[in-house]
């Protein structure tokens, strides 16, 4: 018996030209596809703030009440103090619409 190495299939060249075409295409158009994201991400949440709901200049606190926490909701805001209380405010007149007392 003969050890003969087993017969390998014939590789076209034309093919495999065509192959290493197919791979270069394909990465190129992922590059430039992630570069497309990469910008929008950058030009989209680059330049502008997150709107926040407009707050007063100054809240008056009761009976000298010193703030240690601030929260928001949608039409209202509220302010924790040192005194272990939460005074929730009414957003669009400032008007004080809730006392909490934390025990």
């Amino acid at each position: 018996m003969e050890n003969s190495p087993e017969p390998r299939p014939e590789v076209d060249p034309a093919m495999i030209r065509y192959l290493r075409l197919l791979v270069t295409i394909l990465t190129g158009t992922m590059i430039a596809g992630l570069l497309v994201i990469i910008f929008l991400f950058v030009t989209r949440l680059g330049d502008q703030p997150a709107a926040l709901p407009m707050l007063p200049d100054t809240i008056t606190l009761p009976n000298g009440a010193k703030a240690t926490a601030f929260t928001q909701g949608g039409d209202w805001y509220a302010v924790v103090t040192e005194d272990d209380r939460i005074l929730i405010y009414d957003r669009a007149g400032g008007a004080l619409r809730q006392v909490v007392d934390i025990e």
